[in-house]
């Protein structure tokens, strides 16, 4: 109760408080204005919207975009927690909603952990806003919605708790944090690499025996019963240069070396790293090694990817790297607090490296792309019927994801199949939307009026067909 008064009359921690509230209804209303703006979209939005809304329904947790069950997606458990919200309040703002209030409310655990340290007030409202401040927690919480974010809290309490002489609460949370997405066991195999460094090796033989168990019970055993001929982690074909299973991606990467680092997109790499580490560069003296060791298999899993997403800051892949910084930096200012200088520079500093790395005029430019389309998107959307099977363009999907079946068109074979299982289209050739083309939704709604469709047109290029 003392510790709670001490709180309640700190003023550091009522900025940061009101800081975190504050960027917590922020960022939750500028990811609804880019979803009212079209720019959200069926990757990853309408996914995880369609998953949740047919567990809610008690339905097959099976999406018809990716043909994928919910589960086996990313092994992600935490998502059944949200459909029992569904239940009560089936509303594609609850995910934008739990996404900000987990990014921003981060700070909270990491003040405790400041304060843990034995760090002073002021130290800790420095830290807060350094989090709120890393580029890609600005990014990430307008780039649809990802159910990793809900582990950022857990992150940052596990290495409160990690201090205890118990450490079985940390242990319960990493259970909660590879419920949020499979590629952070990564992130926990890192935590026991920390403990080694620290001689803590029984708990390191823990945490990698967490991990390890937990990627064989996903990629061996659920994904293979849920997803059938699809039944692995869908990760590993980001690495096909390295093999075609894990245990070839592991021999190749232990016992091939030289192929590795040919591999490796060095400048992109390079380029990466600075612009990861670009906002801590002001703490530099201060990091704790030790701690940023449980980011290294992260890093080196984005380096080594085929895909680029994995080495941007608009992606999620780099969130949790984010935080263990933010973490690195608050324990090596523990052991260093005497020699570090609070300055205004430091808050400039990060200023400049959010405003040259977050992407807030965005909504200048690139978001307002398709102001033309807002009216005839919604007046098209009262025209449909909620049980009604839809194929649209990628950018409507999270509009519409909450029924059975619904996808946008991507595949010139799939057309006549479609069309019999679908009654619905409703398509723009102008703006196709991604991984989708203008003579593609040409061809749908040139087959669709074919076989008699009744079809509506608005003067932005927009069609509304229905069997």
């Amino acid at each position: 109760m003392d510790k709670l008064n001490n709180f309640r009359s700190d003023i550091y921690f009522k900025k940061l408080f009101l800081i975190t509230t504050f960027s917590s209804l922020a960022f939750f209303l500028l990811a609804v204005l880019r979803h009212y703006l079209l720019q959200s979209n069926a990757y990853d939005l309408g996914l995880f919207d369609q998953w949740i809304w047919l567990t809610s329904k008690n339905l097959p947790s099976y999406s018809t975009m990716t043909g994928l069950h919910m589960f086996a997606d990313h092994g992600a458990w935490t998502l059944y927690i949200i459909s029992v919200i569904y239940k009560l309040i089936p509303d594609i703002n609850i995910l934008f909603l739990s996404q900000s209030l987990s990014l921003c409310f981060t700070t909270i655990p990491l003040w405790l952990l400041c304060k843990k340290n034995n760090l002073s007030s002021k130290v800790g409202f420095l830290v807060g806003t350094f989090w709120l401040l890393q580029p890609v927690v600005f990014n990430i919480n307008l780039f649809d919605f990802h159910p990793e974010v809900w582990a950022m809290p857990c992150i940052a309490f596990y290495y409160y708790f990690e201090k205890n002489k118990n450490f079985s609460i940390s242990i319960l949370l990493t259970v909660l944090i590879l419920g949020t997405r499979d590629g952070l066991v990564l992130l926990i195999f890192g935590f026991g690499l920390e403990q080694i460094l620290k001689k803590k090796f029984r708990r390191a033989l823990i945490l990698f025996l967490i991990s390890i168990l937990w990627f064989l019970f996903l990629n061996n055993l659920m994904y293979p019963i849920l997803n059938g001929d699809k039944g692995s982690v869908m990760a590993l074909a980001r690495y096909s240069n390295y093999g075609d299973s894990f245990k070839e991606i592991l021999f190749t990467l232990f016992l091939n070396p030289l192929y590795v680092l040919k591999q490796i997109k060095l400048i992109d790499s390079i380029f990466y790293l600075l612009i990861l580490f670009a906002p801590a560069l002001v703490f530099l003296k201060n990091i704790s090694f030790i701690t940023l060791i449980s980011s290294f298999p992260l890093v080196f899993s984005n380096i080594l990817s085929e895909s680029s997403s994995q080495r941007t800051l608009i992606h999620q892949y780099s969130l949790p790297i984010a935080l263990v910084i933010v973490v690195s930096v608050i324990n090596g200012l523990a052991n260093n607090e005497d020699i570090f200088i609070y300055r205004r520079k430091t808050f400039l500093w990060m200023i400049i490296c959010w405003a040259a790395l977050a992407k807030p005029l965005f909504f200048a430019g690139p978001y307002l792309s398709r102001l033309d389309s807002i009216i005839p998107a919604r007046e098209a959307f009262k025209e449909i019927p909620k049980n009604a099977n839809v194929i649209t363009t990628s950018y409507l999907v999270p509009h519409l994801s909450q029924r059975s079946f619904i996808k946008y068109p991507k595949n010139e074979d799939d057309i006549k199949s479609d069309l019999k299982e679908f009654n619905i289209l409703l398509l723009n050739p102008l703006d196709p939307g991604w991984d989708s083309s203008n003579k593609l939704q040409k061809e749908y709604i040139k087959t669709a009026k074919e076989n008699n469709w009744d079809c509506f047109k608005w003067d932005n290029g927009l069609e509304l067909c229905e069997k």
